[in-house]
């Protein structure tokens, strides 16, 4: 039995083409996203491990203080065994290139002081030894286009300086591996940036020869002060280690996730392939069991068959994977990200996951067309090849898939009814249960919902139309088989886009309809904080009408109960707050805010139970208490803290610069160039500033859904190109078991030009029927999934986009179109009387 299974794999290689292409991509999907974040995380956890090398303790300060001072850094100098201890301090410092413009990310832009355990390499030059001067790692230095001894821009949160290069060197610093940059400062030059003089954020402390870790730790941690923790540089080492694999974790998981959608779809091309094979082989099949073939060694033959192909796939598919993830590399350093060197790490686990799923995804897919030829009698031999399949079982089918689709609903709208997480988890559960459900029912389905669209076949097209309609619905198994497939692709991508539709709206309306600022200028650094300084530059920037910064702290209030809630509160300017931010006073005046007391925002006051014009205690960060009234209740809104306050009557009590979010700007004349560029001059130019206007913020909160969009397509465009093979493999094998009807098809008359649009109309009815299921039931997914978001999204209301959903039907419509091309050309080209003669 394996040598008949053998040769009929030999047999059939060009019917096998299509199983082979989608088990490779599936396979590929698989051991590329297995490799690339295997070998990624291998890569930074070894230069992570390298930055810590040299390190035998760290220390690290705990809380809000001034840090760690320089007399716990000479007393753990003072510790036998203790070579070096250097304290550090950092903070971020954007580094601006030739035309003023940031270089990388402002998340990524740090700054820090220059020690001598630290891990630097210098390449020329040396490190700053006084204030004034800078060093740059050499990617950032060659952005710059600068050399030891010119001039470098840098600025921090507050104003932007001018330092002299004293030198550029290499590292294994995780942020600069990223992409990041790296400027180091002298010490007394990176306190008076980052914190305090004389106080540091952590000490790193180097072992003379011999010394043990673990003991210099305990004697380090004698003369700690409280607010300070420490661990060897090994335990460090294998933190950051950790946290390296939990962050690939998570993104191997996510493209498994994908790529295990690739392969469900495949799972239905590949069982279309083996039922028509089956089919067609119907004398074949039943001539070895007549000459004494066992049912399980029919089946075990197909299964066979299936092996046979599933390995030769995921040998091919695992080749391209291996080479998808060195391709990669490239790709992520086009967009700037830096990846460690290091060669590709193929493990056994990856090797045998993917030819483990290759074969079982075949198995799994070729086992019911296996039993089915188990069952076909000895006695036809003697009848057609093509028998006409019975109908009898899809009873059977349509009562299970009816169950489980009207299950799956159920659970799907009871979901919709909560908020929570445990809701989403509910439409989850029921949309696995509807899709199965709706993928049994499919061949059910295409019957009626075909015979809608067959009049216009008709009129439209005559006999090619007829005849394409009366093919599409002849096998249901085999046209429902390759709609799902599009219906699973057009499910993920109509929920995706509907939801995120949504939530740009949502985004968009809630941005309109809070800030009505001209300008919203904040730092490029995502959680950095402007300078006290800066603010005072643009509210002295000519034009200027209204400013306010959006500043913000942390209370303590006494409960009426017992106890103390912490609340965060949000410091603006009284004078100038309701021309730039809307704040939907609901009771109350918003006028009281200049007369020192706060406003409170509806959802804050309910859970509180707190009402305009009560009084109430609060603890400040300098832990004074004091009296605050509440002046008014306010709609909640995603641009305040839940309680607005004026920054006067705040920053008396802050112990530590005031963290100023953004500032809001009104100017005279609106939002215009000129009124912009008056903004940039009075920041002087600042690289790491940014100055939006109405559409940059839209744009700023909106970018992250588009992003995420084109994200997803772009990963389910492997499952739907897996879906667009399988409408051409079913017309493939559908034309060629077809030939004596084509054959006598053309000589009754009918031309190859309808020969053509008969094939072509058929592939596109089975596309735009998989289509419109798959739009109906993405959409109504998506209607569930807001419906848990909406009370956590302002402004949330459904979008269906209509504009996208016509498009992706018309997509549907095309793909059909080019699936049919080759399999009408070859439908066309048939010689009528050798198609006649076939059997």
């Amino acid at each position: 039995m394996f040598r008949t299974a053998l040769r009929n794999v030999f047999a059939h290689k060009a019917r096998l083409l299509m199983t082979v292409l989608a088990v490779m991509l599936g396979v590929a999907f698989v051991s590329g996203t297995l490799v690339f974040t295997d070998t990624l995380g291998s890569a930074y956890k070894n230069q992570s491990a390298k930055s810590y090398d040299n390190v035998a303790v760290s220390v690290e300060h705990d809380g809000e203080g001034k840090g760690l001072p320089q007399s716990t850094v000479d007393r753990i100098q003072a510790i036998n065994g203790v070579d070096k201890a250097a304290g550090q301090v950092d903070g971020f410092a954007g580094v601006a290139d030739k035309n003023g413009k940031l270089i990388g990310q402002g998340w990524s832009s740090t700054g820090a002081n220059y020690t001598p355990t630290g891990d630097y390499s210098f390449s020329t030059g040396a490190a700053p030894t006084k204030d004034g001067q800078v060093a740059l790692d050499k990617e950032t230095a060659d952005k710059a286009g600068v050399k030891v001894g010119d001039s470098v821009r840098i600025a921090g949160n507050g104003p932007v300086k001018s330092y002299a290069l004293s030198g550029i060197f290499t590292t294994n610093d995780g942020a600069v591996s990223a992409g990041g940059t790296l400027s180091l400062f002298s010490t007394a030059e990176a306190q008076s940036l980052y914190g305090t003089p004389g106080y540091f954020d952590s000490v790193t402390v180097t072992a003379k020869g011999g010394a043990d870790d673990a003991q210099l730790l305990d004697a380090v941690v004698k003369v700690l002060p409280k607010d300070a923790h420490a661990q060897t540089g090994t335990q460090l080492a294998a933190e950051q280690a950790k946290s390296i694999e939990s962050n690939f974790s998570s993104m191997k998981t996510g493209l498994l996730a994908f790529a295990g959608i690739a392969l469900f779809v495949g799972i239905f091309l590949i069982y279309n392939t083996f039922a028509m094979l089956v089919a067609q082989r119907t004398r074949e099949l039943a001539l070895m069991r007549a000459v004494g073939a066992s049912r399980k060694q029919v089946t075990r033959s197909v299964l066979g068959e299936a092996v046979l192909v599933g390995l030769l796939a995921s040998a091919i598919g695992f080749g391209l994977g291996i080479g998808l993830a060195a391709g990669l590399r490239p790709v992520m350093s086009s967009f700037g990200m830096k990846v460690p060197g290091g060669s590709l790490l193929i493990s056994p686990v990856t090797v045998l996951a993917a030819f483990a799923v290759g074969v079982l995804v075949t198995l799994v897919s070729a086992y019911l067309p296996a039993r089915r030829a188990a069952k076909i009698p000895p006695v036809a031999a003697m009848s057609s090849v093509h028998a006409t399949p019975q109908g009898r079982s899809l009873v059977v089918r349509n009562i299970i898939g009816s169950v489980l689709t009207l299950l799956g609903a159920g659970l799907i709208v009871m979901g919709a009814g909560q908020t929570t997480d445990s809701g989403r988890m509910i439409i989850a559960g029921g949309a696995f249960l509807a899709l199965i459900g709706v993928i049994v029912l499919i061949p059910f389905l295409s019957r009626p919902v075909i015979a809608l669209v067959r009049p216009l076949l008709i009129g439209v097209w005559g006999v090619s139309g007829k005849l394409a309609g009366q093919n599409a619905v002849r096998n249901p198994r085999r046209t429902g088989a390759t709609a799902a497939a599009l219906a699973i692709g057009l499910t993920l991508v109509t929920g995706i886009t509907t939801l995120g539709v949504t939530l740009g709206q949502a985004v968009d309306k809630m941005t309109t309809d809070n800030i009505k600022a001209d300008y919203l200028v904040a730092m490029a650094g995502d959680g950095q904080h402007m300078s006290p300084d800066a603010v005072k530059a643009l509210a002295a920037a000519p034009g200027v009408t209204a400013y306010s910064p959006d500043q913000s702290a942390w209370l303590e209030f006494a409960g009426k109960g017992k106890g103390t809630t912490g609340q965060g509160v949000t410091g603006v300017n009284p004078a100038d707050i309701d021309q730039l931010l809307s704040l939907d006073v609901t009771s109350g005046s918003q006028s009281t805010l200049a007369k020192g007391s706060i406003l409170v925002s509806d959802k804050l006051a309910k859970q509180q139970n707190w009402k305009a014009g009560e009084t109430v205690t609060a603890t400040f960060p300098d832990k004074s208490k004091g009296e605050l009234t509440i002046g008014g209740v306010y709609e909640d809104n995603e641009f305040t803290n839940g309680i607005v306050m004026d920054t006067a009557a705040l920053d008396r009590h802050l112990t530590e610069k005031p963290e100023i979010n953004a500032v809001y700007v009104d100017f005279d004349g609106g939002a215009t160039s000129a009124n912009e560029q008056k903004l940039v001059d009075a920041l002087g130019a600042n690289p790491a500033i940014e100055v939006m206007d109405q559409q940059d913020i839209r744009d700023m909160f909106g970018g992250i859904v588009n992003t995420m969009l084109n994200l997803m397509y772009g990963l389910l465009g492997m499952a739907l190109l897996i879906a667009v093979l399988g409408v051409v493999n079913t017309l493939a094998m559908s034309v060629f078991e077809r030939q004596q009807e084509i054959g006598m098809l053309r000589a009754i008359g009918l031309d190859r030009r309808r020969i053509k649009r008969m094939v072509r109309l058929e592939a596109v009815v089975i596309s735009i029927y998989g289509a419109v299921i798959g739009v109906g039931l993405g959409a109504f997914l998506a209607w569930a999934l807001g419906e848990t978001l909406k009370d956590s999204i302002p402004g949330y209301a459904l979008v269906l986009p209509w504009e996208r959903i016509g498009i992706f039907i018309v997509l549907a419509g095309v793909v059909g179109i080019l699936a049919a091309l080759w399999p009408a050309r070859s439908a066309a080209r048939l010689n009528m009387l050798t198609a006649i003669k076939t059997e």
